[in-house]
């Protein structure tokens, strides 16, 4: 079966696809067409929907109501996630009242601050513009995700509240759920569970030659160094990128119960691929 394959151009993202996109990983089952596309741009698409499989934000999946969750390739962190940025401390209540860069409103980032500190006012914008958007003054708040999370010092900018912490907080230690990956629901369950299965020894080929997968993943760093993309794939992909289990699976439904009931999303059931 030949089927495209939507991804971002991130490290983490580009490492758990390196066993697939180089056939050092083969299957019998499927062709792989591969198209790379900004996050927030891939959960655009996946409300057409355009692509057979697809790269979105968890948060996404209220508005994709054809998709599958697959349960491999997910990234959720482990007590740490987005974090919002200033050049210098704020009050929750400055922050409330501060126009917040945001990197897209599909993103689990702006759903998870939303579910942090209430609706506020904000502006969209590429996510990797935002820390320089802080930075300048054109905004005073910047909510960062990716790489950044890491960057934010060495750009200029302050931590002045970690989305992260507060879910890990929140959900007694669930991880934080932000991006997975999701097959159209279409294709049929057996298909759906053989693509699981051939995403989830992709990554587990990634790990088991690290370097290798890192050095391909480095075509994605966006000019951040080699130490920095290796601590950032090494947070995002974890045991529960692997297969998001037990743990992954109430996470997402966790987010979406709380979202629900505080009118941030539609009411919709969600579909997550078999065991």
């Amino acid at each position: 079966m030949e089927i495209s394959v939507g991804h971002t151009p991130d490290s983490d993202d580009a490492f758990m696809f390196y066993g697939m996109f180089t056939g050092k990983v083969p299957s019998p089952d499927f062709k792989v067409n591969h198209v790379i596309e900004d996050i927030e741009k891939l959960n655009r698409k996946a409300t057409n929907p355009e692509l057979d499989v697809t790269a979105v934000s968890v948060h996404a999946c209220a508005y994709i109501p054809g998709y599958t969750v697959l349960r491999s390739g997910g990234s959720f962190g482990i007590n740490y996630g987005p974090i919002v940025t200033a050049k210098k401390q704020m009050s929750i209540d400055e922050i409330k009242k501060s126009k917040i860069a945001i990197p897209g409103k599909m993103t689990s980032a702006f759903l998870l601050l939303q579910l942090m500190i209430g609706k506020f006012d904000y502006v969209e914008m590429n996510f990797s513009d935002i820390p320089e958007a802080v930075k300048s003054g054109k905004v005073d708040v910047g909510l960062v995700i990716h790489e950044t999370q890491l960057s934010y010092e060495q750009e200029g900018n302050v931590k002045i509240l970690d989305v992260g912490e507060w879910w890990n907080k929140t959900t007694n230690g669930l991880p934080v759920p932000l991006g997975i990956n999701v097959m159209r629901t279409d294709l049929g369950m057996e298909n759906i569970v053989k693509f699981d299965k051939y995403l989830q020894a992709s990554i587990e080929f990634g790990l088991a030659n690290f370097d290798d997968a890192l050095e391909y993943a480095m075509q994605y760093a966006r000019g951040k160094d080699h130490d920095l993309i290796e601590k950032f794939v090494k947070m995002y992909v974890n045991h529960v990128t692997v297969n998001m289990g037990d743990s992954g699976e109430e996470s997402i439904r966790r987010l979406f119960e709380m979202a629900k009931e505080k009118g941030l999303v539609p009411d919709f059931e969600i579909s997550i691929a078999s065991k």
